[in-house]
């Protein structure tokens, strides 16, 4: 390999020097971070390798990535990509694969910037959270500058988690004094009566994947200790009737399952100092009567409303498995050629 360039980073951490037959050689003198990087039986590599069609060498501190010149470069982003992930909360899951190998966020690295730095994340106690695609970055900007945030998209794209974390965010940077997060309960081919407990236990099934993305960013006891006191309210949306939200950031999730009259409701409780979002997928309406959601009807009656914000996701935004990605494509194939 004839070295033509070589670039170090961090106290010399990494060096990657390129080679006349467009390969790139990296070497990673951080164990650590090498072994996060590679992935259990290399398998973040195999992933690279099955993206981009590079084929990747990797023995001792070295990784060689040898094929065609722009997915060579591709790769070397990722990878690049995944470092600063790393650095940043000290792991790397399989959404940072996904997004590595989207690479969205990379267009935003420049000169070795560190990840923190990007306008895309929202820091939270246990993790960074990072938008991984460019719709993904429209929300969070529109999460931390507008009152009101109204999203669309499939499964996936993030659209739960990322609104709860910026509520979580504003919550412990005393921004707002409560974060009230709410789900119209409604049964997806069950029945509320059957199930067992209360009214709390029948409605804390439909609210837990708000309980997940709380749990996921901050410590289980702590978010016990807010709910107890009232700062982290979760409540059904029949609930929120006649109420006037002020310091507050407020979550309506599935709101594809709420009536143009409900969601009305809901951002009408806007009071001072506050912010509303509303997500959800009109793909998956569980309404007895499909044509009363009122998810896509309010986003056409309030689109020239300047203070609000509409964000759209598509199946190119799911951040799961690939596959769901292709599940969701066949799924929205499948509703055009009906149409």
């Amino acid at each position: 390999m004839i070295k033509v360039n070589k670039q170090n980073r961090n106290n010399k951490e990494i060096s990657i020097t390129y080679g006349d037959d467009d390969s790139i050689n990296i070497n990673i003198f951080n164990n650590k971070i090498l072994m996060e990087i590679a992935g259990s039986f290399d398998q973040n590599f195999k992933e690279l390798e099955k993206k981009s069609g590079s084929k990747i060498f990797f023995r001792g501190n070295s990784i060689l990535i040898k094929g065609e010149k722009n997915a060579n470069h591709k790769v070397k982003n990722a990878i690049e990509y995944l470092i600063d992930r790393f650095r940043s909360d000290k792991k790397i899951d399989k959404n940072d694969l996904i997004a590595a190998l989207n690479g969205e966020m990379i267009k935003d690295k420049i000169n070795g910037s560190n990840i923190q730095s990007l306008e895309g994340v929202i820091k939270t106690p246990k993790r960074s959270v990072i938008a991984r695609s460019q719709k993904q970055k429209e929300y969070v900007k529109s999460l931390k500058t507008n009152k009101i945030v109204i999203s669309m998209g499939p499964a996936g794209t993030g659209k739960t988690y990322l609104a709860v974390a910026a509520a979580l965010s504003m919550l412990l940077e005393k921004k707002v004094e409560r974060i009230i997060l709410s789900r119209p309960a409604v049964e997806a081919g069950e029945r509320l009566g059957f199930l067992p407990g209360d009214m709390k236990d029948k409605i804390d099934p439909y609210l837990r994947p708000l309980y997940d993305s709380l749990y996921d960013l901050l410590d289980y006891d702590k978010i016990q200790r807010k709910i107890e006191s009232g700062a982290i309210e979760i409540a059904p949306l029949a609930f929120m009737r006649g109420r006037t939200l002020k310091n507050s950031f407020a979550i309506l999730d599935e709101a594809q399952n709420a009536t143009e009259t409900q969601i009305k409701m809901f951002l009408t409780r806007i009071g001072e100092n506050s912010k509303l979002v509303v997500n959800g997928d009109p793909s998956q309406v569980d309404l007895p009567n499909k044509s009363q959601s009122g998810l896509i009807k309010s986003q056409k009656i309030l689109k020239n409303i300047t203070e609000i914000a509409v964000v759209n996701f598509t199946h190119k935004d799911v951040m799961r498995d690939p596959l769901v990605t292709k599940i969701v494509e066949a799924y929205q194939h499948n509703a055009n050629d009906k149409d």
